[in-house]
């Protein structure tokens, strides 16, 4: 068991929800814009990021209510964890490992949550940014330290940038430091990147090619992974990327290259189905990576409804022989026959959640 005893507050449609009792599967079932994906998306944020829709925190409270919003679980029985905003820190989140303020990083050592929605069906298309977030997010219910190495990344970038991007030349002993910073931090998250995908990799490798689409993962890295090379580099394109505006080498260009392996073809050039299924394989072989030491949770949006009937099966299999909890969303229970006698099951309307078997 993961999490139990949720409570969400005055998050989007949801007013003042109640989930107890969870089970290893959970099922939200509900219309479209009953609140079902809110759910996941209040769950979601029990991890370090901004959760799976990646919302900005004005957006998530109820009516934009002034008195912001909660989210709260218990954890394995043992750990409470909350997030959320307050009036006395407007614009902050706020996060809580039993009652006591703490950084959104530590979320990640506490548990390790992973998603897969409708909106990721496009990330083969979509900018390698999207892709890199993605990839960042594997890494961290693996590894939880990425977390603060990619935030000293990002912040070292940005002071870089800002650097860069005065009229005057900026002191190269200061820029110096900073870039050393960047480079640090942003060898121990390409290192990390590279791990996560080799593992990934041989986990794949072992797969069958049906009933979905084997992907074959490569990592490309956007500068040395090494950080002294790395620092070396961006002392020498100093005035490149003065002249660009912008910091041209680092982890923050690198790339997750996908292929089909069946058919040796860029996933960007597959089919929406092969995609999916692609996505499905990578989130299924991710979960079995995951440390027994730390628990797991799987948020899986309108996934099984679209699937046929074997691959359908086939998913409830491999979902079954893991060890993560896993929240599955669908407009009707049909989808979910084979395993709703097992599982813990919400009907979902208005921004309620009413247990009904």
């Amino acid at each position: 068991m993961a999490l139990d005893r949720i409570r969400l507050t005055q998050f989007r449609n949801h007013l003042d929800t109640a989930i107890d009792e969870t089970a290893r599967f959970n099922l939200l079932v509900g219309e479209n814009g009953a609140g079902k994906t809110n759910v996941l998306e209040a769950l979601s944020l029990l991890a370090p990021g901004r959760g799976l829709r990646r919302a900005a925190l004005a957006e998530i409270a109820a009516h934009g209510s002034a008195d912001g919003f909660a989210v709260s679980a218990d954890l394995a029985g043992e750990v409470q964890l909350g997030t959320g905003t307050r009036p006395d820190r407007p614009g902050r989140r706020v996060v809580q490992v039993n009652g006591v303020d703490a950084p959104a990083v530590r979320l990640g050592e506490w548990l390790s949550i992973g998603w897969l929605t409708p909106a990721m069906d496009r990330l083969f298309m979509d900018s390698a940014g999207a892709r890199r977030r993605f990839l960042d997010r594997l890494v961290l219910a693996v590894e939880p330290g990425h977390a603060r190495h990619a935030a000293k990344l990002e912040a070292a970038l940005r002071e870089r940038g800002r650097l860069l991007g005065e009229p005057a030349e900026p002191d190269p002993q200061w820029l110096g430091a900073i870039e050393l910073q960047i480079a640090e931090a942003g060898a121990a998250v390409a290192r990390a990147r590279a791990r996560l995908i080799a593992r990934l990799s041989e986990t794949l490798e072992a797969l069958p090619d049906a009933p979905f689409a084997r992907p074959a993962l490569a990592y490309q890295p956007g500068g040395p992974l090494n950080a002294a090379d790395l620092a070396a580099a961006l002392a020498e394109g100093r005035r490149r990327d003065r002249a660009a505006q912008r910091t041209l080498v680092g982890p923050h260009r690198d790339e997750l290259a996908v292929t089909m392996a069946g058919k040796d073809q860029e996933a960007s050039a597959c089919s929406t189905g092969e995609q999916k299924a692609m996505l499905i394989a990578i989130t299924l072989a991710h979960a079995q990576l995951l440390s027994p030491d730390r628990p797991g949770v799987l948020l899986l949006d309108e996934v099984a409804a679209h699937l046929d009937p074997l691959r359908r099966a086939a998913l409830f299999e491999r979902l079954a022989a893991g060890s993560a909890q896993v929240w599955l969303t669908g407009t009707e229970l049909a989808p979910f026959e084979a395993i709703k006698d097992h599982a813990a099951v919400w009907q979902v309307s208005g921004g309620r959640a009413v247990r009904i078997s």
